[in-house]
């Protein structure tokens, strides 16, 4: 499979978001939005102003999307937070590596120090291993801090990585 694409998401490409978003979201096993979140709540939550959206795509189909934003207001706005979503059917052919790579050069152009992952589930294995193999580390867990919906109560870990040595 071709290295995709990536670019800024327009409205126009909230069509094939939210073909992502919903597929995701619905299996209740990787996101904390509810499986049964609306399209018009998903475009709140995955296009507002204050998050950069981007989109992957192969031969001009969407197949992933990130967003990133500040991990948290004034002071703590220096630390970036993501979220990414492949499509169910790309998954294992680099789409969430090629978006990891984008969004970590996107924020250290944007002026971020560090990434911050507030929800990364413990059972998400492919997730895990992306990010400790891009530099992330688990600087904290919350017992039983998501509702899977097949396995009951799992952990999240909170993942960090700087983004420059200074």
């Amino acid at each position: 499979m071709s290295t995709p694409l990536i670019r800024k998401a327009t409205d126009q490409d909230f069509v094939g978001i939210w073909d992502i978003f919903h597929q995701v979201v619905k299996t209740g096993d990787t996101y904390t939005y509810a499986p049964d979140t609306t399209k018009e709540e998903a475009y709140s939550l995955w296009m507002p102003p204050q998050k950069e959206t981007y989109v992957a795509l192969i031969n001009e189909v969407i197949v992933g999307t990130y967003f990133i934003r500040a991990n948290q207001p004034g002071l703590g706005a220096h630390i970036a937070n993501a979220a990414y979503m492949v499509h169910p059917d790309y998954r294992s052919h680099g789409i969430g590596k090629a978006m990891a790579f984008h969004s970590i050069e996107a924020a250290k152009a944007t002026g971020f120090s560090a990434m911050q992952f507030n929800i990364v589930v413990s059972t998400n294995e492919s997730a895990v291993h992306l990010w400790k193999k891009l530099g992330f580390c688990i600087i904290g867990t919350t017992p039983k801090g998501f509702k899977h919906l097949s396995k009951g109560f799992v952990d999240t870990h909170i993942m960090y990585r700087p983004l420059s040595v200074k």
